[in-house]
């Protein structure tokens, strides 16, 4: 066992684990830490605890100290040139008339490094954008073309559910989620409905993927013969996942049937047989392009 601290940075969706050195920390306090970056200023999430080796990638870094008044004015003075460090910077790639779109610059705490980060919609050769940068900052320049998804997870946003975006928060990396999820859960494959304000399948689908299996599994086809313990014999017309209740159609005779809800408990039938709802050409093609 490995007693370490927790510690997040300005981005708060991943926690990485530092050696205190022998040092006791509190949640919420500022530390100045080691990392492959060069010194960070970071607020520690988890206090002392100990983790087996196994859950400790790669060499543990270290804290340095913790965080003085002067740190804190550091981080505030490198926050605000970043600003400034964006407009040059978008007046410098219009310069050159490069197809890129800027999103964001951070300075490394010890303004060792200034990333920028931009989405483009192909290779772009920003060597010579580099060099203008370098010339500018007088500092380590880095640009770091990034996806759609982590687009939305650094300028960040509310969701459809009038919460702050997963991947702004607290996910803290990107799984792949698939139109099988949305299949799953029975959901509308309406790409205004499914997708993201990044414009990729909600994150969400993945949450519930599992519970959504394990019930479907449990649930007759629709349109398969059941019989309930009461004797009725039927077609299955509806199921309700979460409630795990079916729709049965009984016949009353007479040519009239009875539309009744069951308990699955109650009803004997076939094991499930699911089937994928089919698509059209066009619509597999517009959805697959959702997929992240």
């Amino acid at each position: 066992m490995i007693t370490v601290i927790g510690v997040r940075f300005r981005h708060p969706c991943k926690v990485y684990y530092f050696d205190p050195k022998g040092q006791t920390y509190e949640k919420d306090e500022a530390v100045i830490v080691e990392t492959a970056q060069g010194l960070e200023y970071g607020i520690v999430s988890q206090p002392n605890h100990s983790v087996t080796d196994d859950q400790i990638s790669g060499a543990l870094k270290t804290v340095i100290r913790r965080a003085t008044k002067d740190d804190a004015d550091q981080l505030k003075l490198n926050q605000k040139n970043e600003a400034d460090a964006i407009r040059i910077c978008k007046e410098k790639i219009a310069g050159r008339k490069l197809e890129m779109k800027l999103i964001r610059a951070e300075y490394a705490f010890d303004r060792s490094k200034l990333t920028f980060f931009f989405t483009a919609d192909g290779r772009v050769d920003f060597r010579e954008l580099v060099k203008d940068l370098a010339g500018v900052f007088r500092t380590r320049i880095e640009l770091r073309q990034v996806g759609v998804r982590d687009e939305t997870r650094l300028l960040g946003g509310i969701g459809a559910c009038g919460r702050e975006l997963c991947c702004a928060t607290w996910l803290p990396d990107f799984v792949p989620v698939s139109i099988k999820m949305a299949k799953e859960q029975n959901l509308s494959l309406n790409s205004t409905k499914i997708s993201g304000i990044c414009g990729r399948l909600m994150c969400c689908l993945k949450n519930e993927e599992d519970t959504y299996e394990y019930l479907n599994a449990k649930l007759p086809d629709i349109n398969s013969p059941v019989k309930a313990n009461d004797g009725a014999h039927g077609i299955v017309k509806g199921v309700n996942v979460l409630k795990q209740t079916v729709s049965v159609s009984v016949d009353i005779g007479k040519d009239e049937c009875e539309l009744r809800e069951y308990p699955v408990s109650e009803l004997n039938f076939q094991p499930p047989k699911k089937k994928e709802k089919r698509l059209s050409a066009d619509e597999e093609k517009a959805l697959k392009s959702l997929e992240g």
